[in-house]
């Protein structure tokens, strides 16, 4: 299970720091995504971490201004967004992903959070 939490308002420029705690699963054996949905669109990649929690991607959109972390010992992967846009307003989930390489694909992940909700006003 993957709890998703963190999102909320932010004006444009500001910074927010999502979490998401896994429970359930060998968090350590899974490399860990981030990816976004607006409203009618399909989710889009954000942001992985490879499961040592060295090796992390972005999406160009948020490259420079979003950093992913992971950290085994707590059984967590954060995102940290600093340089908000209102075009980063969003529902954000993370998810969990045993597959090989830099998974940005949907149907690469088998675990799924709930989505937190970030809101950047202009």
């Amino acid at each position: 299970q993957l709890q998703a939490s963190g999102g909320g308002l932010v004006q444009a420029g500001g910074s927010l720091s999502l979490s998401c705690a896994a429970s359930g699963l060998q968090f350590r054996m899974y490399g860990m995504g981030w990816f976004r949905q607006y409203p009618g669109k399909q989710r889009e990649f954000v942001s992985f971490v490879r499961r040592s929690g060295s090796g992390t991607f972005y999406a160009d959109s948020v490259k420079g201004r979003f950093t992913i972390s992971k950290d085994n010992a707590k059984n967590t992967v954060y995102l940290r967004m600093n340089s908000l846009k209102p075009e980063d307003t969003a529902v954000y989930y993370c998810a969990a992903s045993t597959v090989v390489g830099v998974p940005t694909r949907t149907e690469d992940y088998g675990h799924w959070g709930q989505g937190t909700l970030v809101t950047v006003s202009s």
